[in-house]
This record gives structure tokens, C-alpha cells and sequence, in this order.
């Protein structure tokens, strides 16, 4: 693979692999019963495309021969103990004893005294993409705090029916493939009160600095995507973000214009290559998306599309670019990503037959409220990240648990006290409640104070 070891000198190499072909449906039996053997090779360190791992041509291995997979088959891989061999021939040792592919190294210790560890954390295993194939492990115990997570933020305060919008494990879906990513994406901004100055409305911006706080404490590389007109009122909001201690440094403002043809692959992609993308995800929460129209609406049939850059091209283009996944975020069908639950918009949504968003994501996350919905993605992050089978999966059985970094994890979580500061600094900068366009403490007309702070309590 062209996955590297940890390193402890003299010795270095990368990790080599074994690939068993395994039918879909015995997947979750074959992590189960190899993730016992901690001993041994444990359980697997990837499954699905090879490519992800570096591996170009499965017919052409560098140990042993090639295995073959049949229609329905997943390969599936194990860290392999040919790794040793390439770590003695890398520190040139003058003298070693392993074994070599197919002829094991043969000791006097018996298989009954092997260690088998019966863990209380069951794996599940989920498909996070189809292009390229990608599956992700996770604990049983794990993914059911996220299903709690996601049906805590899916009541409707507002009676809008969006309990026809939600899918079952959406969430866990979007954040396992959250997880898996290098550079994430974030775009947010619903301009729906076009006759005040900022026509912005408060619900989003807090959901999308939830989900960078915690991507940054996770070292990973995120961005936020917003409209040329707001990127004044972005760039203040995102400082007092830093000083509130939400974010602990400022988050880059992009902003995108169509041009040509090419723009969104431009954007998206060095030099408009589809194989060296910049970003593996791009979320979009409580982001005005295209109707079937080509118009933007807000939830009173009011076309804003004059306030909207097409950032919706962004997430069309993704869906053509291979390892790019999309998430929306919503509580009306009328945002950025709602277009994948767009038939019981139009059904169940007051308006919906005109304001439906037509965009879809890979995955669709709908909350009664859409802040509510980011403070959910980075609680799940963190569940996942502070998961032993999933952290392993994550750093493909390599070096050593990131758990100790949960006391820097902990600390990028929202907060009733932080959230409260930034609703102040929205308030401050006169950016309205969604229903009411009142510059109170409230969003989406639900007052802070025991609606919205009781949902972080309870997400915590």
C-alpha cells in the first residue's frame, strides 16, 4: 500500500496488506470474527476500493498469488505480517527471522493459547460511498448514540411536517464519512428576509461554526463557501467566533462565482482534475438551494435568487467527482441537499410543490431546527473519534489510539454558554430570527433559553 508505518528507527516501510474477497452479506460476520483476534491480524484496516489504499491492480500482488472476486464480492483487507519483511529489508539487518508469503513462521506457542479478547464493543459496518466503494466500522454502542443524537433534533417545534423528511441513519452515514476525510467543505447563508440589510437569517451560521470547531480539533482542513455580498458580515462573524473560543482560529472564506462551464470543477479541483480533488466533503446547513425552476425560495413562495450565488453548482458537480461526498442540512426541503427528499416536500411541506430544493446530497440530515442539526454532526463526530473500533479503522491499525486526544476534542463540543455569546454576536450584527425576523434571543421564532439551550443539554 502506499500507506506508511509508524516509524521507529531503524525501522520503516509502508503497510502491507491481505485481500479476501467477501459477499456483501457476511461482511459484518467477517469483521466480527477477525476484530476478536487482537492478537493476531484483528480486524480489517479497509474495505471496498483498493485504490484508496494505493493499490492499483488487485490481479497483480506484490506477495502470493492473485485471489479472485466474483459478482457480489467486497475486498476486504487485513494488515498483513509480510510488513515485517519489508521493515527488516529497509533497515538492511544482517540477520532476521520472519516468515514469507504463504510459509508462516512457526513457533511453540499453540492456538489455544492465544489471546482471544471478547470486547464489549460490537463493530457494525456501514457504506459510506459508492464511488469509489468505501465502507466504514464503527461500535454498535457508538452508532446507536448517534441514532439517539439524530432523533433528538428530528421533533418539530414548528409543525412544519418534516417528520416525513427523515431517513434512518442519515447522520451516522454523513459523519463516518466526515471521519474518513481529509478537507471538508461548509457552506450556509438563507437570505430570506430580502427586505432588511443583512437579509441573512441566524439559523445556519452557528450549525456550520459547530461542525468547523470540531473538524479543527480534529486536524482537519476546513473551509466555508458563502456569498460574495456576505463575506464582510461572514469574516466578522467567524473573528468573534475566535474570540468567543468556538473556533480556535479563523476558518478561510471562499466564495464562488460561475464563469464557465468548468467553474464548479475549477473550484473544486486542482487544475479541474476530477482525481485531485480539494475537498472530500462539502456540507451545506441551512443553505438556500435551486428550485426545479432555476429560482431560490424562501419559505413564503419568495424568490431570493437574487441574493444567492449558485454555490448549488458545487454540490452538482461533486456528485461526478469521485471520494467527493455531500451532505445537506435542513428543516423545510427548501435547502441546499433537501433535493434527495424532494417527492415528500412537495407531498407533506406547506409550499413545497414550488419551494422544494431540486439538489441532492449523499446524505440528508433534517432537524426541526437546522443549527440543531451541526450541533448533532459535531457531537457525532466526537462519538465516533472517541470510538476504539472506529479509530483504529481510521488509522488503518497504524501507530497508536488517538484517545488521548479527547481532552482537546472535549473543549471544541458546542456549549450553551458559547452558543448564547454567538446568538448575541448575530444579534449584534443584525442577523434576524428565520419566522419572525426578530432581532431577540431566538432563532427560527423558538426563544434560546429553554428550547434551543435545552437541545444542546440534551445532545451533550
Amino acid at each position: 500500500t502506499d500507506v506508511p508505518c509508524y516509524t521507529i528507527p531503524p525501522f520503516c516501510c509502508n503497510l502491507v496488506v491481505t485481500m479476501r474477497p467477501i459477499p456483501e452479506s457476511k461482511l459484518g460476520a467477517a469483521v466480527l470474527a477477525t476484530s476478536e483476534l487482537k492478537e493476531a491480524h484483528g480486524a480489517p484496516i479497509h474495505i471496498g476500493d483498493p485504490g484508496l489504499l494505493g493499490i492499483q491492480d488487485l490481479s497483480k500482488p506484490n506477495y502470493g498469488d492473485p485471489v479472485c472476486l466474483h459478482p457480489g464480492d467486497i475486498p476486504v483487507f487485513w494488515a498483513c505480517g509480510v510488513t515485517g519483511v519489508e521493515a527488516v529489508i529497509n533497515c538492511r539487518s544482517p540477520l532476521a527471522f520472519t516468515h514469507s508469503p504463504g510459509c508462516m513462521f512457526i513457533t511453540d506457542l499453540k492456538n489455544n493459547d492465544a489471546t482471544v479478547s471478547s470486547s464489549r464493543e460490537v463493530p457494525q459496518v456501514h457504506c459510506i460511498s459508492q464511488n469509489p466503494l468505501h465502507y466504514s466500522i464503527v461500535s454498535a454502542e457508538a452508532a446507536q448514540k448517534i441514532k439517539t443524537l439524530e432523533t433528538l433534533i428530528g421533533i418539530d417545534p414548528g409543525e412544519r411536517g418534516i417528520i416525513h423528511l427523515r431517513g434512518q441513519g442519515e447522520l451516522l452515514k454523513a459523519c463516518l464519512s466526515m471521519s474518513q476525510a481529509r478537507s471538508v467543505l461548509l457552506t450556509t447563508g438563507f437570505p430570506t428576509h430580502f427586505t432588511y440589510e443583512p437579509p441573512e437569517e441566524n439559523d445556519g451560521p452557528p450549525g456550520a461554526l459547530a461542525i468547523a470547531a470540531m473538524l479543527q480539533a480534529l486536524e482537519k482542513e476546513v473551509a466555508i463557501v458563502t456569498d460574495q455580498r456576505a463575506m464582510n458580515l461572514n469574516k466578522k462573524i467567524i473573528e468573534e467566533a475566535v474570540q468567543i473560543g468556538i473556533l480556535k482560529k479563523p476558518v478561510p472564506l471562499l466564495s464562488y462565482q460561475r464563469e464557465s462551464a468548468d467553474s464548479a470543477l475549477t473550484f473544486l479541483c486542482e487544475n479541474g482534475n476530477p482525481g485531485k480533488p480539494r475537498f472530500d466533503h462539502l456540507v451545506a446547513i441551512e443553505r438556500a438551494g435551486m428550485a426545479a425552476d432555476g429560482n431560490y425560495y424562501n419559505a413564503r413562495k419568495v424568490n431570493i435568487k437574487h441574493l444567492v450565488d449558485p454555490i448549488d453548482e458545487l454540490f452538482l458537480a461533486a456528485q461526478i467527482i469521485p471520494g467527493v461526498s455531500t451532505t445537506g442540512v435542513g428543516d423545510g426541503g427548501n435547502e441546499l441537499g433537501m433535493g434527495k427528499v424532494k417527492d415528500a416536500v412537495k407531498k407533506h411541506i406547506k409550499n413545497g410543490d414550488v419551494i422544494a430544493c431540486d439538489v441532492e446530497a449523499d446524505f440528508t440530515i433534517v432537524a426541526g431546527v437546522s443549527n440543531w442539526g451541526g450541533y448533532a454532526i459535531a457531537c457525532a463526530l466526537y462519538i465516533l473519534n472517541t470510538c476504539e473500533i472506529h479509530d483504529r479503522y481510521l488509522r488503518k491499525a497504524v501507530g497508536f489510539p488517538q484517545l488521548p486526544k479527547k481532552a482537546t476534542w472535549l473543549p471544541a463540543l458546542p456549549s450553551v454558554t458559547k452558543e448564547e455569546e454567538l446568538l448575541k454576536t448575530l444579534v449584534k450584527h443584525g442577523v434576524r430570527s428565520g419566522k419572525t425576523a426578530s432581532l431577540e434571543m431566538e432563532v427560527d421564532g423558538l426563544p434560546f433559553y429553554n428550547t434551543h439551550s435545552l437541545m444542546i443539554e440534551k445532545l451533550l
